[in-house]
């Protein structure tokens, strides 16, 4: 995962929250939810990095071995 992607993904996280945050305070359900997505969204994007991380780390074990 590059730290551009890192970056990105945790800026979209942040964006989500803010949305969540502002729809709960003005009671814009629409907005909070929405917000919720953002970060949902996000957080699959980090997940499925993650996962490239390790198959990468598992094959550069082998690699080594």
């Amino acid at each position: 995962m590059g730290l551009a992607d890192k970056a990105k993904n945790k800026a979209e996280e942040v964006a989500g929250k803010v949305k969540e945050s502002t729809g709960d305070a003005t009671d814009n359900r629409d907005l909070q939810a929405e917000g919720q997505a953002d970060q949902s969204e996000a957080n699959a994007k980090q997940a499925g990095e993650h996962v490239k991380d390790a198959a990468g780390d598992v094959r550069d074990a082998f690699k080594g071995s």
